[in-house]
């Protein structure tokens, strides 16, 4: 059967004529379900700053403590790395501190009691010496008295007035003299190198003052040698740097790891932020600081509040998981909405929601419709 081409015409005119109002019966529909004017909808998954835990040291896993999604506060056991060998370093470091902490204990001891005994020491050998000095002093004079009864005994045998068994007698008497003089000026001799000695005590005490130096200097690089040894032995035991959620375990007990290899990240749940992509068109409405509602399906009439604390500074092709209500528009710019508050956890990354953000002040809030 074979239409007329006026009839055909006519059915175009009056298809399109349909498809016009069509379209703009669902522009009007639309218009009448957007948000009102100062107010932008966007979605996106709600992410977390992730922080990596590392191992400082290269070794072995001796244990994992957590598994993914455990919640872990700050200084909690995560990792302990087999740690026998800098065990025993660490205690052969902590011995060798204790013998050089006793050997200066020892050397202090000793500079003590030296302090105490020089002026003693010298205070006596003084006192010798001036014995001994009397002591010459007295054996001087008995030998002048000697040499003196000795020649008038030589005199009076010359004359015969005495026998000379006197004279022998007062010759044995000088002669004991000079052997008394000789020993006390010996004496004398002798103690004022006592004293002299004596006098030494304090460069020995002074001595011995460097040698305690020399010692202290040793047991602090051995106490610093125990410190280095306890800190890469601390190293070993590895602990949750921030409080958060475990998103993702990568090691196993076992495993024999390289110094810096990742182990887990953490997500701090109390640091979270939806990260959302705005329209080009929108963009320039957005700066930093402005208010934001999250909405998630498991909470729907609760918003959660958030603030615009990042917009990119470069656009980027639409995300296929993103919506937007045109979907011509080709570039879109990332924002990120921080919660303010994440109360008893119950948002947690990987979680899609839909946010508004309110750029003018007077906006009336309104829930996100798409």
């Amino acid at each position: 059967m074979k239409f007329p081409i006026r009839r055909i015409l006519l059915m175009a005119l009056l298809g399109g004529a349909f498809l016009t109002g069509a379209y703009f019966a669902f522009v009007q529909w639309s218009s009448q379900r957007g948000l009102p004017d100062g107010l932008i909808q966007a979605n996106g998954r709600i992410e977390g700053d992730a922080v990596t835990v590392a191992s400082k040291l290269a070794g072995r896993i001796a244990g994992i403590e957590v598994r993914e999604g455990d919640p872990v506060k700050t200084g909690q056991l995560l990792v302990r790395l087999d740690d026998a060998q800098l065990q025993a370093r660490v205690e052969q470091a902590a011995a060798a501190a204790a013998a050089l902490e006793s050997q200066v204990a020892s050397a202090r001891l000793g500079i003590n009691l030296l302090k105490k005994e020089v002026p003693l020491t010298t205070e006596a050998a003084r006192a010798g010496v001036g014995r001994a000095q009397a002591a010459v002093a007295t054996a001087e004079a008995g030998a002048q008295q000697a040499r003196r009864d000795a020649e008038r005994s030589r005199d009076l045998v010359a004359k015969g007035f005495t026998s000379s068994q006197q004279s022998e007698r007062a010759q044995f008497a000088l002669d004991d003299a000079a052997s008394e003089l000789r020993a006390a000026r010996e004496a004398a001799v002798q103690s004022r190198k006592q004293l002299a000695q004596a006098e030494l005590g304090g460069d020995r005490i002074r001595v011995r003052e460097a040698e305690l130096k020399a010692l202290q200097a040793q047991l602090r690089q051995a106490r610093a040698t125990l410190a280095e040894a306890e800190s890469v032995l601390a190293d070993l035991t590895i602990r949750a740097p921030v409080p958060g959620l475990v998103a993702t375990r990568m090691r196993e007990p076992g495993e024999v790891i390289s110094s810096g290899a990742p182990l887990m990240e953490l997500v701090d749940l109390d640091q979270l932020y939806l990260k959302v992509y705005v329209p080009e068109a929108q963009i320039g409405k957005l700066r930093l600081g402005l208010p934001a509602r999250i909405y998630t399906d498991a909470f729907p009439d609760r918003p959660f509040e958030a603030t615009v604390r990042y917009i990119a500074s470069r656009a980027e092709f639409t995300p296929k998981e993103v919506q937007t209500p045109d979907e011509r528009v080709k570039l879109v710019y990332a924002v990120k909405l921080y919660l303010k508050s994440n109360t008893d956890h119950r948002l947690t990354p990987g979680l899609p929601a839909d946010a508004v953000i309110r750029w003018k002040e007077d906006a009336a809030w309104a829930k996100p419709r798409w």
